[in-house]
């Protein structure tokens, strides 16, 4: 059974054992599991359930492994010629992955 779940302005396409790498969100640091109930389709091959957006009743379910800052750097840098101005600034994603655990229709 698979689905597509939608995170952060990404559709997702998803398996119970699948290791994904979501942006971080707001939990308590004890939660060892996340919940996804926007799921745009779910079903077996050949047989999945569309939604309108959402399919009612579904959710996925995944355990949390790790959260932190895990992407690379990126620097970002502003640069005019002849005028002396340079600026550089970094930034780093912060992300947490998670293994899909469950896939409720």
């Amino acid at each position: 059974m698979y689905a597509v779940i939608e995170d952060s302005g990404t559709q997702l396409k998803v398996k119970e054992g699948d290791v994904l790498t979501i942006d971080l969100r707001d939990l308590p640091e004890d939660a060892s599991s996340v919940t996804f109930d926007r799921v745009l389709l779910v079903g077996p091959e050949g047989d999945a359930k569309f939604g309108h957006p959402y399919v009612a009743g579904a959710s996925v379910t995944a355990d949390i492994i790790e959260r932190d800052k895990l992407g690379e750097k990126i620097d970002v840098i502003k640069f005019k010629r002849r005028k002396g101005y340079r600026r550089k600034n970094g930034h780093r994603q912060r992300s947490m992955i998670v293994k899909v655990s469950s896939i409720k229709a």
